[in-house]
Formats: C-alpha cells, structure tokens, sequence
C-alpha cells in the first residue's frame, strides 16, 4: 500500500490500533475538500499496531481533545514537505465538548447551550470530572460511549 506524503498539513501517529475512527469522527473532517488519509493497523515496532492520520491543508487542531483519545499518540505539523513540529500528546487537565455528560440531574442535559466541561482529577486512573455536577468519567468510557 502506498500513500503519499503530504506537503502542508498534519500527521497523526502511534494512534492505538482501532482508535483512529474515533479521532477522525472528533475532527468533523467529513466535509473536507483536501485529502484525508486513515490507516488502521499499520505495522509497528513500538506498539505491535497502530493507526495513521494524515489530513492534508489542516494545522489548526484542538490538540487538547486529541490527547483525550489518545494520549500515547504525536501530531506533527507539515510544512513544505518537512516536519516543522512534533507534538507529543497527553491526558488534557480539562476538555470542552468532547465528553458528555451522563448524568440526568447536571444541567446540560436540560441546557443544551451550555459547554460541557470536564477537568481531570485523576490522572492514573484517567478519570474526569464534569464541572457542574462533579460526575466522574473515566477517560476510556468517555470516549467509547461519545
């Protein structure tokens, strides 16, 4: 399989095999008019597998979020065909619309208008807090059930 390299744009890497989707789906790249490569299960030496996120033109990301899915993975930015900079992720201190809030007393299951906003209150066991209710999320639950 070959897939170019992109001149302008960025490159997620080292994506958890199967997590790919999940990032794709955040991004809203579905109306893009430039070129959006997914590679789910690529081979690789340090983590068995992996997915690949190339998106062409896109450099402005909330990079944040994207550490919520997976925090393991790197976004480099291209520019002229050369990676300008690497971005190593990690577990977000706080998220805006990227969790849910399940509980059905909080108020942003009655205000749709409100942000949701969740802060991390434990970063070992990834767990999230919403800041409203204080409803707990654990970091992998939020991302499979949004």
């Amino acid at each position: 399989m070959e897939v170019n390299s992109i001149n302008k744009g960025i490159v997620i890497d080292h994506i958890r095999a199967g997590c790919g989707m999940k990032v794709l789906d955040h991004l809203g790249v579905d109306q893009a008019k430039d070129t959006v490569a997914l590679i789910m299960n690529a081979t690789s030496a340090k983590h068995g597998r992996k997915d690949i996120i190339k998106i062409e033109n896109l450099t402005d990301v909330d990079i944040a979020a994207l550490g919520l899915f997976d925090h393991s993975a790197t976004v480099n930015v291209i520019e002229d065909g050369k990676i300008k900079q690497k971005i190593h992720l990690s577990l977000p201190e706080t998220v805006r619309d990227v969790i849910k809030c399940k509980n059905p007393r909080c108020v942003t299951s009655v205000e749709p208008s409100i942000q949701h906003i969740f802060h991390l209150v434990d970063a070992g066991r990834e767990e999230y807090r919403c800041e409203y209710c204080d409803e707990i999320v654990k970091r992998e639950d939020a991302i499979v059930n949004n």
